[in-house]
């Protein structure tokens, strides 16, 4: 199945803003309003000279020490390297400050599987005169060495260890220090499946290096050794569950029947369940009442990729409203 490789980030991001700012830009952290932080519908701007329309991943309206502005990040996942990327962050920016003319921070996140050196400017210049220097911060993933993360109680911290620099005999020993970070962390159910979903998108064991990461809990304290268990224990048991139950609802689609309609209403509805516990039962009484099976599949596609509960309940009731229009 193919992996949104910048819906994962965003879904990160938009959750763990304060923290994300936090951990890798601490002089602006300083300088935020985190109790005005508004995330923008996606901008998309239309490129006058080839046609082509592009969107800022992330626009977040905030305040720094009073005044309005604007912070863009944009993210290049690793199938996306693109040459003339300082450009393209550049006409963002400066469209941006058209159309909003206010101070701007432009941040891009470079999730590459190998090191690149990124350019972190657009410049503009002549023998006689430099017209223009375009600055923007980069994260580099891969630059960033694994261990340096570690004493972080930062939950974006934990997830990004997945897409940082590591070798491949030190795996083993990142994900052992993911569950340690994971148990001092504390998250809720929703906000861990986040976290383990994201790092496992990432970081995945083979048998051979399961037992090997077994081995080393073992060699933990106790006490350790017990929290990680459980916990390891019960995130498999849920992704094991959801990923049931996705097999079985996406071979129930395949080949779909008027008639087997309930049976994918009730394989989705498990599957919510699953993903949001009790929480979810406003959300599970919307899905009992559609009846269109053309919009139980559209919804079936959105559901599989959302995290947070509160977007999960924005696409069913969505769902559900074209449902009663089209009734009317």
């Amino acid at each position: 199945m193919r992996i949104d490789h910048d819906r994962l980030f965003k879904e990160l991001i938009r959750i763990y803003f304060k923290e994300f700012i936090l951990l890798f830009f601490p002089q602006v952290y300083e300088t935020i309003d985190f109790t005005h932080i508004v995330f923008l519908s996606e901008e998309v701007f239309t490129d006058v000279i080839v046609g082509d329309k592009r969107k800022v991943d992330l626009l977040i309206e905030t305040k720094l020490k009073g005044e309005p502005a604007l912070i863009i990040i944009h993210i290049e996942s690793q199938a996306k390297w693109q040459k003339k990327f300082s450009e393209r962050m550049f006409i963002y920016f400066s469209r941006l400050f058209e159309k909003y003319r206010r101070r701007i921070i432009p941040i891009a996140i470079f999730s590459y599987n190998e090191v690149r050196d990124e350019p972190d400017s657009f410049q503009l210049t002549f023998p006689f005169k430099e017209v223009l220097n375009f600055q923007y911060y980069t994260i580099e993933l891969r630059k960033n060495n694994w261990r340096d993360y570690l004493k972080q109680d930062n939950p974006i911290a934990a997830a990004l260890l997945s897409k940082m620099g590591y070798t491949k005999e030190e795996r083993v020993q990142v994900k052992k220090e993911f569950l340690r970070m994971l148990v001092r962390l504390e998250l809720d159910p929703a906000r861990m499946h986040l976290i383990t979903g994201f790092f496992d998108t990432y970081l995945i064991l083979n048998d051979i290096e399961e037992r090997q990461l077994q081995e080393e809990i073992q060699m933990l304290n106790p006490e350790e050794e017990e929290k990680i268990m459980e916990l390891k224990t019960n995130w498999e048991k849920s992704a094991e569950l959801r990923g049931e139950l996705r097999g079985k609802l996406e071979g129930k689609l395949e080949g779909k029947l008027e008639g087997k309609l309930e049976g994918e209403r009730t394989i989705l509805i498990k599957f919510i369940k699953a993903q949001f516990g009790s929480a979810s039962k406003e959300i599970i009484e919307q899905i009992a009442s559609l009846t269109n099976i053309e919009l139980v599949d559209s919804l079936t596609d959105q559901l599989f990729s959302v995290f947070r509960i509160e977007e999960a309940r924005k696409l069913v009731a969505e769902a559900y409203q074209k449902q009663e229009m089209g009734n009317q």
